[in-house]
C-alpha cells in the first residue's frame, strides 16, 4: 500500500541532515546558519546532487510561512509613512535607471553573459536588482530580535511596498490581470475579519493555535492563486488582518520553530539550483559593486525625509541586498 513515507526520496532527509551539520559549523565561526545552508546546497550540488520534490514543497511552505508571520507583525498604517512609501519608490526608479546605464555599459565592453542582454532584458534586470531580499531580511531580523524594532519595522514596510510594485509589474509583463472574482473575495475577506479575529481568541494555545496558523497561511495563499493574484501576497494579507489581536504576537512565536525548519529546505534549495562558474563569478563580483550605490541612496533617502542617523544606518545597511 502507497504511503506517504513510502513516496519520500530518501535522499531529501540526508541532504537536510548535511545541511545542519553545515549550518553549525557556520554558527561555530560566527555566521549565520543560512550561511552554512546555502554552502551545503552549493556542495551538494556540486557532487551532482538533485533537489527533491518533498525538499522543494517545504521550502515553498517556509517562504509562506515566512511571509504570514510578516504580516501578523505588520501594521498597515506603517507603510502609510512618507518614509516608507516615499523612499521606496524614489529608490526602485533611480536604482533601476542606473544599474540599467550600468548593465549596458558592461554590456557595450563585451563581458560574458553581459554582451548577450537586450534592451528589454537590461531594464528587466535593473528592475530587478533595486529590490531587497524579503527572505534574508527578515531572517536577520529575526536573528537579531528586532522584527519589532523602529528600524525593522522601517525596512519591512519598504519590502511590501517593494512586493506591491513586483506584483504590478508581473501583472503588467504577464498580461496577467486578476480574475472578476478577486474583487468579491476580497470583499469578503475584508467582512470575514472579525470572524477571523474571534476564532483566533477562542482557539486557546498550543497545536490548536499553530494550525489555525497554518490554515490561514496556506489557505490565503491558496485563495489568493485561485483569482490569478500571487499566493505570497495571499500570506501576507491574511497575517495583516489578525496584526491588531492580542494573541497575534503568540502566534507568531508559535509559527517560529516550524517557519525556521522549513526555510532550511528553503535556502538549501538555493544553492543546489546551480553551482556558478567562472562567468557567473565575473558578473556577481561586477554586480556586488552595485551595493554601495543602493546602500547609500537608501540612507540618503531616509535622511532627507528625517528619518534619524542611526535608524536610517541601520535600515539601509539590512536594505542593501540583492
Amino acid at each position: 500500500m502507497e504511503t506517504l513515507f513510502s513516496s519520500i526520496d530518501y535522499s531529501d532527509p540526508i541532504w537536510i541532515a548535511i545541511a545542519l551539520g553545515f549550518g553549525f559549523l557556520s554558527q561555530v565561526v560566527g555566521l549565520p546558519p543560512l550561511v552554512g545552508f546555502l554552502v551545503a546546497g552549493f556542495t551538494l550540488n556540486y557532487f551532482g546532487a538533485e533537489e527533491g520534490e518533498v525538499l522543494a514543497v517545504v521550502a515553498d511552505l517556509g517562504v509562506t510561512l515566512l511571509l504570514f508571520t510578516i504580516g501578523l507583525k505588520l501594521r498597515v498604517k506603517d507603510l502609510l509613512h512618507a518614509e516608507v512609501w516615499g523612499v521606496t519608490s524614489v529608490h526602485i526608479i533611480v536604482v533601476s535607471i542606473l544599474f540599467a546605464i550600468y548593465l549596458a555599459l558592461l554590456k557595450q565592453l563585451g563581458l560574458p553573459l553581459f554582451s548577450e542582454l537586450d534592451l528589454v532584458k537590461i531594464l528587466i534586470i535593473g528592475f530587478a536588482l533595486s529590490f531587497s531580499s524579503t527572505v534574508f531580511v527578515v531572517k536577520i531580523l529575526d536573528n537579531r530580535g528586532d522584527m519589532l524594532s523602529h528600524y525593522g519595522r522601517l525596512a519591512i514596510g519598504v519590502l511590501i511596498i517593494q512586493d506591491i510594485a513586483a506584483v504590478i509589474f508581473l501583472g503588467i509583463s504577464e498580461a496577467k490581470v486578476p480574475s472578476i472574482w478577486a474583487a468579491l473575495m476580497i470583499m469578503l475577506i475584508v467582512i470575514g475579519r472579525p470572524l477571523l479575529n474571534i476564532l483566533l481568541n477562542k482557539i486557546g494555545h498550543g497545536e490548536l493555535l499553530v494550525l489555525y496558523g497554518l490554515v490561514l497561511a496556506l489557505g490565503g495563499a491558496a485563495l489568493f492563486e485561485a483569482v490569478d493574484m500571487k499566493g505570497d501576497l495571499g500570506a501576507v494579507v491574511f497575517g495583516v488582518l489578525l496584526a491588531n489581536n492580542p494573541k497575534a504576537e503568540e502566534m507568531a512565536k508559535t509559527l517560529f520553530s516550524l517557519k525556521e525548519l522549513f526555510l532550511v529546505g528553503f535556502f538549501l534549495s538555493i544553492g543546489m539550483a546551480g553551482l556558478p562558474d567562472s562567468s557567473i563569478m565575473l558578473a556577481v563580483v561586477l554586480l556586488l559593486l552595485g551595493l554601495a550605490l543602493k546602500t547609500g541612496l537608501f540612507f540618503l533617502l531616509f535622511s532627507r525625509f528625517k528619518v534619524r542617523s542611526r535608524t536610517a544606518t541601520t535600515s539601509s545597511l539590512i536594505l542593501g541586498n540583492f
